[in-house]
């Protein structure tokens, strides 16, 4: 107050004076000293009150505030900058003192001058105190400009952030650690499962008699329910992670939708469900994007579809976006299941939620789940529609652009050809694939009739002239004949039977029922028009005969996807192979199962032997190493390899990893390293012909 008092009197006595000098310049009449002084007085008071203003507001919102002369001396301080010394303002005055700093934080130099920085100080409590300044120069006297500089207290933002970055350092910590556990996990339980699910499929290719193959098959179905298992925990604590990579590499998502039916066929066909997939004419079925996730997403759903309902089928379809919704593609597939309650649709797609609230269903209720995010990771949508007892329909649009130089939407395909003005009866008691084979006749210009009985078959083929009649077995066969023979007298150039790969075998040749050929279940579309397009009696086929479309799935040990014997794929004999695997039961299956397949096996314990395999008792036709050994591992055993082919210029070896880490990163360790191909475990012992049959393949 003392301060203020005296700049009052100085700055009266200043403007009277600066009057008195006015007045003398312009000789105007001096004014009298009592209404000068109590102007004076008042514009000074008024000054005086708009700057304890203020001082009122900077010391409300600055805590600290000091000003020093070009020699650092303070010309002015705040209360605040004072209390932080322990001082009064007035003691500070003409001083160079400041409080010690221990620790600088960010800085800013700003183009005016401004300079902002954060600095952490002791004052006299001893308690250090985090500030951020702002200094500026301001005009001062002939020794240079004077520097202000406020800061207020922010220690308890710097040390909130700096918590934060503890905190989220400590959560990044425990989710690679927690990826690591997993990882470690996944293989530990992939090693055992490799044996079990092997030695189940080598097992069953034995003498075995009803009872033991029963048994068999159960324990190797308990063995798949746990490997999905593993998939599915592991996939989700990954996507938890954020450690999920997407691809983005051109696919044909129609070979991919086509395949995924086929794969799911015989499951859906075992519980006597049919599955039918119509894909759009209209469609780019060439995309980018992440081929396996889509895959993932498709063969979740339908799968489920088929897990839940018990009759009737799932029907799958692809076509693009609509208009408005970019160059996107739609997969919709739907059911004839039980139906989800409506209450249950909003946390369908939750963890460990499923259809219903019961302990009925098998499964940890996360593949929906995984679904949603692999979804939403695409930038997509996935939306869910149900009624109870009648069904559900999950419908998933996901903006994955069109390859450079696929086909156009709007250009039409040579490959599709017309059939107008064809008339096409369809017989089939069929939820989907009747509805789906009229649809895509439709859009081909053919008119396609759709009936669901015998009789109703034979009142139409009495009363309209067809071109062509397509009847499915699942009639019965006693139906499906008449049917035939009311064609033949009817004119129909041409009948085909619907048949499930299951029912190829039993139904036998075509001809002898009256039909011209056969159509095997999920129809695919180039197979339906090579068989309209050439109507002609064909002969009688054994079941190895090749069709147009693939019978039962067959696997390397010559077992149909029923359980059924087929004749086993064999290797051209004589192939050598390496296989470098640590695990004695691992390592027993693979080698039966190449021998099998009349290969000649060299076994490594680890990688030191493999090397000296490759060197010593070469050379190989292909090398199947594990990633994980002892001592030297599957990766630093390919590096080496690679390297003494570039020294000696020696034919590269066919190199294959073996691993249960079935991670993107794990592919692309293995690619660095050197390898040429990888084989998830359990290993997939149908892959290993066509691994043993590619030199003679590329030598051809």
């Amino acid at each position: 107050m003392t301060l203020a008092v005296s700049v009052m009197g100085l700055s009266i006595a200043a403007a009277m004076l600066a009057l008195i000098l006015v007045s003398l310049r312009r000789r105007e009449p001096v004014v009298p000293e009592s209404d000068m002084t109590e102007a004076l007085q008042d514009r000074l008071w008024q000054i005086a009150e708009s700057e304890e203003r203020y001082r009122v507001l900077v010391e409300a919102t600055t805590e600290a505030v000091v000003q020093r002369d070009g020699q650092g001396r303070i010309t002015f301080a705040s209360a605040g900058f004072a209390a932080l010394l322990g001082m009064k303002p007035l003691e500070l005055i003409g001083s160079t003192l400041s409080p010690q700093v221990i620790e600088r934080g960010a800085s800013e130099q700003r183009a005016d001058g401004v300079r902002v920085v954060e600095e952490r100080l002791v004052p006299v409590d001893g308690l250090p105190r985090w500030f951020s300044f702002i200094e500026m120069p301001v005009s001062g006297s002939v020794d240079g400009p004077n520097w202000l500089r406020a800061g207020q207290d922010v220690t308890a933002r710097v040390e909130a952030a700096r918590v934060l970055d503890e905190a989220k350092s400590r959560a990044e910590a425990a989710n690679v650690a927690k990826s690591r556990f997993l990882a470690t996990v996944s293989h530990e339980l992939r090693t055992p499962l490799n044996g079990i699910l092997g030695m189940a499929d080598l097992l069953l290719d034995t003498r075995l008699d009803p009872e033991q193959r029963t048994y068999v098959e159960a324990f190797r179905t308990s063995g798949k329910a746990l490997l999905g298992l593993v998939d599915g925990i592991l996939d989700f604590s990954r996507i938890e992670a954020g450690r999920l990579d997407l691809a983005a590499e051109p696919f044909d998502v129609a070979a991919l939708v086509e395949g995924v039916v086929e794969l799911l066929a015989p499951r859906a066909q075992d519980k006597g469900l049919e599955i039918a997939l119509d894909i759009a004419d209209d469609l780019a079925a060439l995309r980018v994007g992440d081929a396996d996730r889509v895959r993932q997403i498709l063969v979740n759903l339908a799968g489920n579809a088929i897990k839940f309902t018990q009759t009737g089928g799932v029907g799958v379809s692809l076509a693009r976006s609509g208009e408005g919704q970019g160059e996107g593609l739609v997969l919709t597939v739907e059911d004839t299941g039980p139906g989800i309650p409506e209450e249950r649709i909003p946390i369908l797609f939750e963890e460990f939620e499923q259809g219903d609230d019961s302990a009925s269903h098998e499964g940890t209720g996360l593949g929906l789940a995984i679904t949603r995010r692999l979804v939403e990771r695409m930038n997509g949508t996935i939306e869910a529609r149900s009624t109870v007892g009648r069904g559900s329909t999950f419908r998933v649009m996901l903006p994955l652009p069109a390859a450079e130089g696929a086909m156009s939407p709007e250009t039409p395909s040579s490959e599709t050809p017309s059939l107008a003005p064809r008339k096409v009866l369809i017989v089939a008691a069929s939820p989907y694939q009747a509805p789906f084979l009229a649809r895509r006749l439709s859009r081909s210009g053919a008119a396609a009739v759709v009936v669901n009985s015998a009789e109703a078959g034979l009142d139409a083929l009495s009363g309209v002239a067809f071109d062509a009649l397509i009847a499915d077995r699942s009639l019965g066969d006693a139906a499906v004949r008449r049917l035939a023979a009311e064609a033949a007298r009817s004119g129909v150039r041409c009948s085909l039977i619907l048949l499930s790969p299951f029912d190829r075998r039993e139904f036998g040749a075509p001809n002898a029922a009256g039909f011209d050929s056969y159509l095997i279940k999920p129809v695919r579309a180039r197979s339906l028009f090579d068989r309209l397009l050439e109507p002609r009696p064909a002969p009688a086929r054994s079941p190895a005969d090749a069709t147009a479309q693939p019978g039962p799935a067959k696997t390397a040990l010559g077992k149909t996807a029923s359980g059924k014997t087929a004749p086993t794929k064999t290797a051209a004999p004589g192939r050598r192979v390496l296989l470098a695997e640590d695990n004695p039961i691992n390592a027993l299956l693979a080698t039966k199962a190449l021998e099998r397949l009349g290969a000649q096996v060299i076994h490594a314990r680890d990688g030191l032997e493999a090397l000296a395999a490759a060197e010593g008792h070469g050379p190989f036709d292909l090398a199947l190493i594990d990633i994980r050994m002892p001592g030297l591992d599957g990766l630093e055993t390919a590096r080496r390899i690679r390297a003494r082919e570039a020294e000696t210029g020696a034919t590269p070896l066919h190199l294959v990893a073996l691993t249960a880490n079935t991670g993107r990163e794990d592919v692309d360790a293995a690619s660095a390293a050197g390898f040429d191909g990888f084989l998830p475990k359990p290993l997939n012992l149908r892959a290993l012909p066509a691994l043993l049959d590619r030199r003679q393949e590329e030598a051809a």
